[in-house]
């Protein structure tokens, strides 16, 4: 069997990610994660996996971030039976976020059926539920870091600190290859910036045959902040947003993203920086993440000094969905941060609902927003969105903080990779959009010298390893074209048209433009029934 190396995620796109390895002695994933943005690229998750699930002897995590874990349930219910192996922070974690999401899943497709019954559509099924992913769990063995361990015959393995989360992982590979040295490989994972308050810096070897980076922010440089200056302009925004007169919500990741703000919010209490304005923690995966930082305060670089920082008069972390309900008939000084960091799901949906429309309010962003989510819909400054079926004006502040990013820019992103050198046969770039890939590859190749071959997969290209000479793709059997993954889709497109239509019809003055307004889209759609795909309008 030929050395192969396949992208079935995370090609184009920030999510999904994906990457299966083909060697002599089995084949292994690296990740298996959850596609999410427009329903084109989440649809993905409910089709068959691009490999046989049974075929596969083990699997390696990089961190618990969900779109790099969140098909594990669904990868074991349709047959997979190896070993999953993750450091221990990682594993700690999964225990909540799977479960989390599998409960998510199970809500939502409810909540969707209900509307599906009375369209008289057929009902859908969850990815898979709550009790398959705590079904799964006792699977996933931890693994210290800088450690060896053999996930297949002829394959040796190490995790290196990332920098990213709790948990995250750098993957160094030596593949035994026939008559010759061992074949070196190192999987980035998702690398964290510089100035993280949780999260030590990244580290790994040097001298691999070929490096597998990210590039989520491939084509741009942040301001570098001192930990002290990310805290000022938090303590910005917090005054300006409760200064309106409203709350502050905060969209955030469950993990990671959470605790940080915490953390840097609890310091600029403590400091009487902020009044003691009420937090609240309205996500139950968060709390329960919380709960596992905590746990691991040791390693928690800054926050490692703190007896709990997350332990404070003024937070409040509800659990109960009426605690959550509640939150609604508080108008004016509170911070509110809840799931999910794009808002495409969890509990921050019904505080939008019930604050975008309000004026006084502020909506504070702070994380990436993937193309055709609510997230970035409101970036882009969208002025009416549909949440759960209903239309929502947005009239509150829009505003967003980057520099709470848990990923390297792109001044970041090669001073990693040039730290890695020697890179005999080629680095190789996943986990980011089409602008952000070509712009770290410009950048690369500007700095290497000699010259590294750069290779930009698509969803589901391969190449193969143990043939002499620089590494080529083939991308002739894609899933989606690369315009299909980090772009809005039809799905979008219908929902801003179905909410332009009722801007237009507001705004029209009387009861006859309205119905002339009408009869115009309704001649367009009776012009289009008679136009076949491809074909001539019929005489």
């Amino acid at each position: 069997m030929s050395l192969r190396l396949t992208f079935h995620g995370a090609a184009g796109t920030v999510t999904g990610s994906c990457t299966s390895l083909e060697t002599p002695g089995g084949s292994l994933l690296i990740d298996c994660g959850l596609y999410q943005g427009s329903k084109t690229l989440k649809e993905l998750n409910y089709g068959a996996f691009p490999f046989a699930p049974g075929g596969l002897g083990a699997v390696l995590l990089t961190h618990a971030h969900l779109d790099h874990t969140g098909l594990l349930p669904k990868l074991v219910r349709q047959g997979f039976s190896g070993r999953i192996l993750a450091t221990d922070g990682t594993r700690d974690l999964l225990a909540y976020m799977l479960p989390d999401a599998g409960y998510v899943q199970e809500s939502e497709v409810e909540r969707l059926n209900r509307r599906r019954q009375q369209r008289g559509e057929p009902p859908v099924t969850a990815i898979y539920t709550k009790a398959d992913a705590a079904a799964m769990l006792p699977r996933i063995a931890a693994v210290a870091y800088d450690a060896w361990f053999a996930p297949l015959p002829g394959v040796r393995a190490r995790f290196w600190q990332a920098g990213h989360i709790l948990g995250s992982a750098s993957i160094e590979l030596e593949v035994t290859v026939a008559g010759g040295k061992p074949l070196r490989l190192l999987f980035s994972g998702d690398l964290g910036p510089e100035g993280n308050a949780l999260q030590p810096p990244a580290q790994a070897p040097t001298g691999f045959d070929c490096v597998v980076v990210e590039a989520t922010y491939g084509d741009r440089e942040r301001p570098h902040l001192s930990a002290e200056q990310r805290r000022q302009a938090l303590r910005a925004e917090v005054v300006a947003a409760l200064g309106r007169g409203g709350n502050l919500i905060i969209p955030a990741f469950a993990v990671e993203r959470t605790q940080e703000l915490l953390f840097d919010l609890g310091l600029l209490f403590a400091r009487g920086e902020l009044p003691e304005t009420p937090v609240f923690l309205d996500s139950p995966l968060a709390v329960r993440a919380t709960e596992v930082f905590a746990a691991h305060l040791e390693a928690l670089g800054e926050a490692a000094a703190a007896q709990n920082p997350f332990d404070r008069d003024n937070f409040h972390f509800t659990a109960e969905v009426a605690e959550s309900k509640a939150l609604n008939r508080i108008h004016s000084g509170a911070i509110i941060i809840a799931a999910s960091g794009m808002c495409d799901a969890g509990r921050i949906r019904h505080h939008l609902k019930a604050h975008l429309w309000r004026r006084q309010s502020t909506v504070l962003l702070v994380g990436y927003q993937a193309p055709g989510t609510l997230g970035r819909l409101l970036q882009d400054g969208t002025r009416s969105v549909r949440i759960e079926g209903e239309e929502v004006r947005v009239a509150a502040e829009i505003r967003k903080l980057d520099v709470y990013s848990a990923h390297a820019d792109r001044p970041a992103l090669v001073d990693w990779v040039v730290a890695r050198l020697p890179i005999a046969r080629a680095i190789i770039l996943n986990h980011g959009e089409g602008g952000a890939r070509a712009g770290l590859a410009a950048a690369l190749e500007a700095r290497l010298s000699p010259a590294v071959p750069v290779l930009l997969p698509l969803l589901d290209a391969s190449l193969v390893l143990d043939r002499p000479g620089a590494p080529r793709l083939d991308q002739a059997a894609v899933r989606l074209a690369p315009e299909s993954l980090s772009a809005l889709d039809w799905h979008n497109r219908h929902a801003a048209l179905a909410l332009a239509i009722n801007e237009r019809l507001r705004r029209t003055g009387d009861a006859a433009e309205r119905e002339a307004l009408l009869r115009s889209l309704e001649q367009v759609l009776r012009e289009q029934r008679r136009v076949p795909p491809g074909g001539k309008a019929a005489e």
